[in-house]
């Protein structure tokens, strides 16, 4: 079961988060997403755990916990929606070349 955990304390780590919801059960993996640009915690993160009653009880324990001063928002993961690609404007290329006066 994919578990998302929102609202995270920035200075928190992997073996933080791992430490909170082994508590719970097995955990297969957590990945706190980071700025691609910068390399910052970006405030959530994921976490696996491969049996779904023991990540149901993970999420019934530490939705609202409070780490840090900041209460976790936890629960299963969405599946990513796409959001599309490219970006730029519609049709094309934006007009580029023409004078401006």
């Amino acid at each position: 079961m994919r578990i998302y955990v929102g609202n995270m304390p920035f200075s928190m780590n992997d073996d933080q988060v791992r430490e909170l919801f082994e508590a719970h059960g097995r955990v297969e993996s957590v990945d706190i997403i980071t700025d691609r640009q910068t390399g910052r915690p970006r405030g959530f993160a994921f976490v696996d755990m491969p049996d779904e009653s023991e990540g149901r009880k993970a999420i019934e324990a530490l939705h609202e916990f409070q780490a840090e001063g900041r209460n976790l928002n936890v629960n299963e993961a969405r599946p990513r929606e796409d959001r599309g690609g490219g970006g730029g404007r519609r049709g094309g290329f934006g007009g580029g070349g023409r004078n401006r006066w």
